[in-house]
């Protein structure tokens, strides 16, 4: 047998309809080639022309869109160690009501996106002009933990690089789950697992120079704090309250807490402000903000004019 590989999309429904389901989802209100390669998520690799495969919910998944439907495929884990080479995934079996609601929240798809990108063109001239190049870039709903201490990786540092690190931490620490064109695929960690004495020192030993002792410092710092539960309870929790409990761990700092915020902990109003922001802020949006470099003043100064701007889902708007 062979590992599978993404079935054409013509003959998705007639061919395999146990196996492939479909989400009504047009391009104005999610581009998958946009979304997923744009540095909110490093899990997701372009498996084939227009298919993207990763991992979700402790699932490997594969993604398509064509026309106004999103397609997808759900594998199956691998049940012994010794079978990983002799057999390929197999699609899982998994509640069809179950996997829509994962991508659906995953996505977020109640937001209904072409009416924000109406207001925000509405309110901002210079959105108006750049968002129909980008149509269908919608905010992803991630775990807390992923999401974390993806973002804590992030620091000085680039898409293709961070998508390679993670790689190696999952790898490293998590859970093996299928094997996919001999493509092993492994669950993110668990917040136990980054816990270890030899955490940092295994980390280190995969590249991750001083981050190391910031994903396992945070680690040990939610484990004997807020827990996994507690993180996630962040969730329901003001803005502002979220934001400084996550500047207090180790490694995070406001860009990294306000990418957490906005991309797992619901607070849709999080700018994250990098220099490639203030830069914009200040040249296209002219904005006076004095010093030549980005302080915590002039950072708390940019999310609120954009806050001020684009309304309750400006981080979404930033997005684009």
């Amino acid at each position: 047998s062979r590992s599978p590989t993404p079935m054409k999309l013509r003959d998705a429904p007639s061919a395999c309809p146990a196996l492939w389901r479909c989400l009504p989802c047009p391009p104005a209100e999610l581009r998958l080639d946009l979304v997923l390669s744009s540095g909110q998520s490093f899990r997701w690799w372009e498996s084939s022309p227009g298919a993207w495969t990763g991992v979700l919910g402790g699932r490997v998944w594969t993604l398509r869109q064509d026309g106004d439907q999103l397609w997808y495929t759900v594998y199956g884990e691998e049940e012994e160690e010794e079978e990983r080479d002799a057999c390929p995934a197999k699609p899982a079996q998994l509640d069809a009501a179950e996997t829509d609601r994962i991508l659906r929240d995953y996505f977020q798809l109640d937001v209904g996106l072409s009416a924000l990108y109406r207001a925000w063109g509405a309110a901002d001239p210079l959105f108006r002009k750049v968002a129909s190049d980008f149509p269908g870039v919608r905010v992803l709903r991630q775990d807390p933990v992923e999401c974390l201490f993806s973002f804590i990786c992030t620091s000085n540092n680039h898409i293709s690089r961070i998508t390679a690190m993670i790689e190696r931490l999952c790898q490293a620490f998590g859970r093996r789950l299928c094997c996919l064109d001999s493509r092993p695929f492994h669950a993110f960690p668990s917040l136990s697992a980054l816990t270890g004495a030899d955490a940092e020192a295994r980390l280190r030993a995969l590249g991750f120079g001083y981050r190391a002792k910031f994903v396992s410092g945070s680690a040990r710092a939610i484990a004997e704090g807020l827990g996994t539960e507690g993180l996630c309870q962040l969730r329901t929790v003001p803005y502002a309250e979220a934001r400084r409990v996550l500047c207090a761990l180790p490694g995070v700092g406001a860009k990294v807490a306000d990418c957490v915020c906005l991309l797992s902990l619901d607070k849709a109003e999080a700018v994250p402000v990098d220099t490639h922001v203030w830069h914009i802020a200040r040249q296209r949006y002219g904005l006076a903000l004095g010093g030549k470099s980005l302080t915590p003043r002039a950072y708390q100064e940019i999310g609120d004019f954009f806050r001020g701007l684009w309304g309750p889902r400006a981080g979404w708007a930033q997005a684009v």
